[in-house]
């Protein structure tokens, strides 16, 4: 049923990622799906990499690590932006056609009124593309 699941990843969070993750390696075994690891960053210094090249690096060998985990084929891609946090939806959405991507697995937060302002990056993918999106929320 899924070919590419897509998984957005933010390297400085990766600890309130980590049950998400589980959920991907699962259901990527259970379709022989291969994994598609994306990430947004900055074009200046952040707290994980200087540049996007030094981010591009570190977010390959966290594929090859999850590779390890659970026995998929992984890749990665990183977008780099001046604004990453206005662009992050924009951008995600371009990679899911890039990659072919034909689910996109985010994890996300539990509601919150602010969301009415402020909609999730999930719901906001999940309107601009064809690909199913599944949001797994995080225990609080």
């Amino acid at each position: 049923m899924f070919n590419n699941i897509m998984v957005p990843v933010d390297l400085a969070h990766l600890e309130a990622l980590e049950p998400a993750l589980s959920v991907v390696a699962d259901l990527a075994k259970q379709y022989d799906a291969h994994i598609t690891y994306v990430s947004v960053t900055a074009n200046t210094p952040t707290s994980v990499a200087r540049t996007p090249q030094e981010y591009a690096q570190k977010l390959e060998a966290f594929a090859q690590e999850r590779h390890k985990v659970h026995g998929q084929p992984v890749s990665s891609k990183v977008y780099s932006s001046t604004d990453p946090m206005a662009n992050i939806d924009t951008l995600l959405e371009k990679a899911i056609d890039e990659v072919g991507a034909d689910l996109v697995m985010m994890a996300t937060h539990l509601p919150r009124h602010l969301d009415i302002v402020i909609p999730s990056h999930g719901g906001k993918v999940a309107t601009h593309t064809n690909a199913s999106v599944f949001l797994i929320r995080l225990a609080q």
